[in-house]
């Protein structure tokens, strides 16, 4: 695992081929072209909408209120080579309410896929999160995310068994990770 486990550098994160680094109002143009790209099948609440809400004021202006909760927060995904955003990853507090466990989150580019960086970035951010205590990260996905669900099996993820049922987004389910 070595370097790409991920070593802390200034805010952030750094691995082999990545840097992971905090969000600057610069990256609303990259955070919407983010929401432009999503999946048809993602809520609506998490698309752009066809009259192009949120909008790139909308997105400065999340930048800008961003708490970085719970450690690391969310992070700017960029390769170290041209230091393109390519992707965010990082936790958020958990969105199921249940566990209050950090949540893993991560979402690329439609170009950055295929390439390793989602399990090379969510690696570099769950030893960082074994490295400020957290002893367990949640994760969920939807069912039909099967890369998604790729990447967080490597990461040691487990299938709860728990469903969030929704007929027309696809079930998510609740993964789980002990990181102690």
């Amino acid at each position: 695992m070595g370097r790409a486990r991920g070593t802390q550098e200034q805010d952030g994160l750094r691995s082999e081929r990545l840097r992971l680094r905090p969000w600057t109002v610069a990256d609303a143009v990259f955070r919407r072209r983010l929401w432009a790209e999503r999946d048809p099948r993602v809520p609506a609440g998490r698309r752009l909408t066809a009259d192009g809400s949120p909008s790139l004021a909308d997105m400065e202006a999340w930048i800008l209120g961003y708490e970085p909760e719970p450690t690391p927060g969310l992070l700017v995904v960029e390769l170290v080579e041209d230091e393109a955003p390519i992707g965010y990853c990082g936790l958020v507090r958990d969105s199921v309410a249940r566990s209050g466990e950090p949540e893993l989150a991560f979402e690329f580019l439609r170009t950055s896929w295929g390439h390793g960086y989602a399990t090379e970035a969510a690696r570099a951010v769950v030893a960082r999160a074994a490295e400020v205590g957290h002893e367990h990260l949640v994760a969920t996905v939807r069912e039909w995310n099967t890369a998604s669900l790729a990447v967080l099996g490597k990461l040691g993820f487990v299938d709860t068994g728990e469903r969030e049922h929704d007929p027309v987004h696809g079930n998510s389910h609740l993964l789980r990770a002990r990181l102690r």
